[in-house]
């Protein structure tokens, strides 16, 4: 019997999550299997399974991806896709050396090479097209789970998603015969807008196979052996990108992992204050502008965030809630402030009102809410 566990998984600006996998199995790693919750929303039908296309290897090429338009955003009534998340596929950050989040994988590549004699395969050049199945159901997430529903994850089509993370390639690695791998990603999530969220981030994903030999010597169990081999491989890398930095583990919950511990760190924060400010990025001041109206059953805050950004691009910096009530009929109205900035220049009165009144038309228009 052998233990798997997913060495980490944080975004790559943040080592604040990991988290430990487990799982038993009989036999050799090539039978390994995820026992998965059935359900008729998550099981490919014959008719799902003629319609899905997964994608070829053709759309792949050394140093970029290549994927058509049609390939992501089709006209589909599931397909919810716009061309400001199709815009992004391809960039590829993690795969230039000299941007920040190239340098950091290759910084992370270098600890592992170093302590673990080139043990971890490397994996940075997956398709971010995967399946249903593959993104939710081979990682134990159950078929009730929120994240599976349309407002938070970006269908192609009703079997095919942009992955909301890099575990999407695990079971898929382990079916091939791989037992200890990293896999850097673009992922994918339909969110708010705000100085903390962004619809497309990175992560980078550890997983390694224990065997009985490795633990049956230790004089401990197979979980508290691995958790321990999980908590030293971390804090080693957290001093290889930090230095002699504080740190603490937290014991915290994850539905698709168990047990699951967080990793913080305390890394150039002033004495006293552990709440610093977010401080925008751009010098330029930002432009404010506000908008009312009745939603509807239908309505959801990241449809609006969706279609705000699709007007506005990066131009919109911030959408929030200021106000809402309830009027005598049962009617609920909300009003959202709207923060547009740019960090390349001062953006003009007239440009932002073109943009609001845009945004104003589609949010009527496409949300099928009353404006106030």
């Amino acid at each position: 019997m052998a233990k798997a566990f997913s060495l980490a998984h944080y975004a790559l600006f943040s080592l604040r999550t990991s988290s430990l996998f487990l799982h038993r199995r009989r036999n050799a790693l090539s039978h390994f299997t995820f026992s998965a919750p059935f359900s008729s929303s998550s099981a490919l039908s014959t008719t799902d399974k003629r319609n899905w296309r997964r994608p070829v290897v053709s759309v792949l090429e050394l140093g970029g991806v290549k994927i058509a338009k049609d390939d992501v955003v089709r006209d589909d009534p599931t397909n919810n896709v716009p061309d400001t998340i199709f815009s992004k596929l391809g960039m590829q950050l993690h795969r230039r050396n000299q941007h920040p989040i190239g340098i950091l994988k290759n910084a992370i590549y270098e600890y592992f090479d170093t302590n673990f004699s080139s043990k971890f395969d490397k994996f940075d050049d997956l398709c971010p097209l995967v399946s249903v199945k593959q993104n939710f159901d081979d990682v134990l997430v159950p078929a009730d789970h929120v994240s599976r529903s349309y407002n938070d994850t970006y269908y192609v089509d009703s079997q095919t998603v942009l992955r909301c993370h890099t575990s999407a390639h695990q079971a898929e690695l382990l079916r091939e015969g791989h037992s200890h791998f990293l896999v850097t990603g673009d992922v994918y999530r339909r969110d708010s807008i705000d100085s903390t969220h962004y619809p497309v981030f990175h992560q980078m994903e550890g997983f390694r196979v224990f065997y009985p030999d490795e633990w049956d010597a230790s004089g401990l169990d197979a979980t508290a052996f691995a958790a321990e081999d999980l908590k030293k491989c971390l804090e080693g890398l957290a001093r290889h990108l930090f230095g002699a930095v504080e740190m603490r583990w937290i014991d915290t919950y994850f539905p698709f992992t168990n047990p699951s511990f967080e990793l913080e760190i305390y890394f150039k924060f002033r004495s006293g204050q552990l709440g610093v400010k977010f401080k925008p990025f751009s010098k330029y001041p930002p432009c404010y502008k506000d908008m009312s109206f009745w939603i509807n059953e239908a309505f959801t805050e990241n449809n609006l965030c969706e279609l705000i950004r699709g007007v506005a691009g990066d131009l919109v910096e911030e959408v929030s809630l200021i106000d809402n009530f309830t009027n005598k009929k049962g009617m609920t109205s909300h009003c959202y402030r709207i923060a547009y900035r740019s960090i390349e220049r001062s953006l003009t009165d007239e440009e932002i009102n073109d943009l609001q009144w845009n945004v104003r038309e589609q949010v009527q228009s496409k949300l099928n809410v009353v404006l106030r």
